[in-house]
């Protein structure tokens, strides 16, 4: 659970570039394809970035996050998208969705493969027939060690980030808020890393197909991430168009 400082410098110190960037190429790949998106929902949403850009296209548009503090932000930012504080291994309301998203690697927030199958069963049963459920996960090979690096916040906030794999399954990403050079604030958030393909066969084992595994959302060329996209999707009965 992220605490209030977190969640504050989370939001007013522009950490906002990946959903937006990742809002960007999502409709890039809804135009590519011809996928129509009536109602959407973002699991892990933070502070509703995505949120915001699919309701600015008119999709009905829902949210999740564990984060009391991050679910606040996100309110008090749209007040007209539905929010809910709540934890995705156990989340299931009781309607449908085209599209699920989760980003920001929050999967690898998810150290335990069995509670990531119980995300994937309930995403399975909250999306719609044809819907597709998308996310990201850490790629391995784009992960090591960092030098630590500091940024200032304000004329006397200045924020300290350094990222480490303490084994090879695991990261582990430091943050330091000091203020007149006191320190405020250390936050250590610890992630696991999932391999692709164990992720996609539990995909599969809770009903969805594949679509797509790789480090590219849409099918431009150039436009390679550091991280894996997976596309999933949930199959039609058979004779419904």
């Amino acid at each position: 659970m992220y605490s209030d400082i977190f969640c504050k410098v989370y939001n007013e110190f522009g950490w906002n570039y990946y959903p937006e960037v990742f809002g960007d190429d999502l409709f890039r790949w809804i135009s590519q394809n011809d996928v129509s998106i009536r109602s959407a929902i973002d699991l892990a949403c933070g502070t509703g970035i995505l949120c915001e850009r699919l309701y600015a296209e008119g999709i009905e548009t829902w949210g999740m996050d564990l984060s009391e503090g991050m679910i606040r932000i996100a309110c008090e930012r749209n007040r007209d998208i539905h929010y809910d504080v709540a934890d995705m291994t156990v989340y299931c309301p009781d309607r449908l969705f085209d599209l699920v998203t989760c980003t920001g690697d929050a999967i690898n927030h998810i150290g335990n493969l069995s509670d990531v199958e119980a995300i994937f069963k309930h995403v399975f049963a909250y999306t719609a027939e044809g819907g597709h459920f998308i996310f990201d996960l850490l790629n391995e090979q784009e992960i090591s060690d960092s030098e630590p690096f500091e940024m200032d916040f304000t004329d006397t906030v200045r924020v300290w980030f350094q990222m480490t794999r303490p084994s090879s399954a695991t990261v582990d990403l430091c943050i330091k808020v000091y203020e007149d050079h006191a320190l405020q604030l250390e936050e250590h958030i610890r992630e696991t890393i999932h391999d692709p393909m164990e992720i996609c066969d539990l995909l599969r084992k809770c009903g969805f197909m594949i679509v797509k595994c790789g480090d590219q959302l849409t099918d431009d060329p150039d436009r390679h991430a550091a991280t894996w996209y997976i596309i999933a999707q949930k199959p039609k009965q058979e004779g419904k168009q």
